[in-house]
C-alpha cells in the first residue's frame, strides 16, 4: 500500500520537505495543505523580493552562532545539511546563488520568482498535490488496519496521513486544538526581528541617514550589537538594530517594548580618547566653526544634529567651545540615549522566536521523540536566526533532514 505524507504549511520549509521526501522515495504520495490561496508568500517577499536564500558562512560553528534560539540544536543539524548543501541543491536545478559583500546570498536573477518557479516545477514533476484553503484545526492519531495513522483536517475536511510534517511557521502561535491533543510542549511565540519605534523624537528628522560600524546597546543589559544602522521616520532600523532585536527578543517583550537604547555612533569605547581627539581639533582648527568641521567619519546631517543636540551654537568656534558643551558632545557621540516605545515588523517578512520545544525533537530526524511519524521543520520549531538568510537556511536544513528520514521509513 502506498504511504502518504501530509505537509501542513505551504511555505519554504513545507515545500522543501515535500519535494525532497517525494524525490527520496518515488512510492510516497505527498500532499501539501495550505490554509490560504497563496503558497511561498514569505519566499516571495524575502530580501525585498529577491529572496535571501542563505548566507555565505559555511563554518558550522560560526553559522550556528547566528541563531539566538536553536544554536546548539542546529550545530548538530548542520552536519547533515548546511549552506554549502543549499547551494549545491539549487545548482543541481540550474540555479546559481551569488553572494553580496555583506554575506547575504541571492539567486543570480535577483528575483524570488526564480526560487518559486523552481519549487513549483519540482512539485509538478514529482506529482505533489497542493490543497489550498485548507486550514488544519484537528489532528488525531489513530489505529487503522494495525497501523498508526493521522487524521488531519478541520470540521469539513479530513485526510489520512502515514507521516505528518508540521511546517506551519507562525501558525503555531494561534495554539490550535491539535497542539493540546498531541500534547506538544510549545514556547509562546514572540516577535524576533523588528525595528525600534522612537516617536516624537528629533532623531527622526534625520530619516534616510545611514551609518556604518555603530554600536547599539539595550540600556541596563549586556545586549549589544555592532553594524550598520538606518534612521527612519519612525525610529531606528538596519542590520545592527535587527540583530539586537533578535538576541534581546525575550527581554524586550518583558519590557513591553518600552526601553532605552544607547548608541555609540563612532565605535570608540574610550571616552578619554574621544576627548583627546576633540582637544586636538580645538588647538589645530580653533577658528573653524564646530558645526562645519566634523571630526569623525559620519554624514554631515548627523554631525550637525549631534552638535546642536549638545547645545553648541551654529556660530561657535572650536577655540570658544566650553567644557560643558564639549562633554555633552562626547556623551552624544559615545552614548546617545533614545527612548524606544514600540516596534515595527516587516509585514509578511516578520520572524518569531518560540514554537515547539527542541527537547521534544530528534535532531537527526526532526521527528517527535514521543509521536512516531510526526515531524517538524522551519519556524514551527523554537528556532530563529538573525537577518541575513539564516532563517531560510533553518527551513532548508530542518526540512531536508525530515524528508531524509521520511524517505527512509517508507
Amino acid at each position: 500500500m502506498q504511504k502518504h505524507l501530509v505537509v501542513v504549511g505551504g511555505g519554504a520549509a513545507g515545500f522543501f520537505c515535500a519535494i525532497n521526501a517525494a524525490n527520496n522515495n518515488k512510492n510516497l504520495k505527498v500532499t501539501i495543505l495550505e490554509k490560504s490561496s497563496k503558497v511561498l508568500s514569505k519566499v516571495k517577499v524575502s530580501g525585498g523580493g529577491r529572496c535571501n536564500v542563505t548566507n555565505v558562512q559555511q563554518d558550522i560553528v560560526e553559522l550556528s552562532k547566528c541563531y539566538p534560539r536553536g544554536e546548539k540544536f542546529l550545530k548538530k543539524a548542520f552536519h547533515w545539511f548546511n549552506t554549502k548543501d543549499t547551494l549545491e541543491w539549487f545548482a543541481e536545478r540550474g540555479i546559481t546563488i551569488v553572494a553580496e559583500s555583506d554575506g547575504r546570498m541571492f539567486p543570480s536573477t535577483n528575483t524570488s520568482q526564480t526560487i518559486i518557479d523552481c519549487f513549483m516545477g519540482e512539485v509538478n514533476r514529482l506529482g505533489i498535490e497542493i490543497r489550498y484553503f485548507t486550514n488544519v484545526t484537528r489532528i488525531q492519531k489513530e489505529e487503522s488496519n494495525g497501523c498508526s495513522v493521522f487524521q488531519v483536517g478541520n470540521e469539513e475536511y479530513s485526510i489520512k496521513a502515514d507521516y505528518l510534517c508540521i511546517a506551519t511557521g507562525g501558525f503555531i502561535k494561534e495554539k490550535p486544538e491539535w497542539v493540546k491533543s498531541l500534547q506538544l510542549k510549545v514556547i509562546d511565540p514572540l516577535p524576533s526581528l523588528f525595528t525600534f519605534n522612537i516617536p516624537n523624537r528629533p532623531i527622526t528628522t534625520l530619516m534616510g541617514v545611514s551609518m556604518k560600524n555603530v554600536a547599539v546597546k539595550i540600556a541596563g543589559s549586556n545586549y549589544l550589537q555592532k553594524g550598520d544602522i538606518l534612521i527612519t521616520h519612525w525610529g531606528l532600523s538596519g542590520p545592527a538594530v535587527l540583530k539586537l532585536s533578535a538576541y534581546a527578543a525575550i527581554l524586550l517583550a518583558e519590557k513591553k517594548y518600552e526601553f532605552d537604547v544607547l548608541v555609540n555612533w563612532i565605535g570608540i569605547n574610550n571616552v578619554q580618547e574621544i576627548n583627546d581627539i576633540l582637544e586636538d581639533q580645538r588647538f589645530s582648527d580653533g577658528r573653524k566653526k564646530v558645526i562645519l568641521s566634523k571630526v569623525f567619519d559620519m554624514p554631515n546631517r548627523l554631525w550637525t544634529f549631534l552638535v546642536l543636540q549638545s547645545k553648541i551654537g551654529d556660530d561657535t568656534n572650536w577655540a570658544d567651545l566650553k567644557s560643558e558643551h564639549k562633554n555633552k558632545l562626547i556623551q552624544n557621540l559615545h552614548t546617545y540615549t533614545l527612548k524606544v516605545s514600540g516596534k515595527t515588523t516587516f509585514k509578511e517578512e516578520f520572524v518569531t522566536c518560540g514554537g515547539v520545544e527542541l527537547s521534544e525533537i530528534d535532531v537527526n530526524t526532526m521527528q517527535s521523540k514521543n509521536i512516531p511519524g510526526l515531524f517538524f521543520c522551519g519556524e514551527a520549531l523554537n528556532i530563529d536566526g538573525i537577518t541575513g538568510g539564516f532563517n531560510l537556511q533553518n527551513a532548508w536544513t530542518t526540512s531536508w533532514i525530515a524528508a531524509k528520514e521520511i524517505g527512509k521509513q517508507v
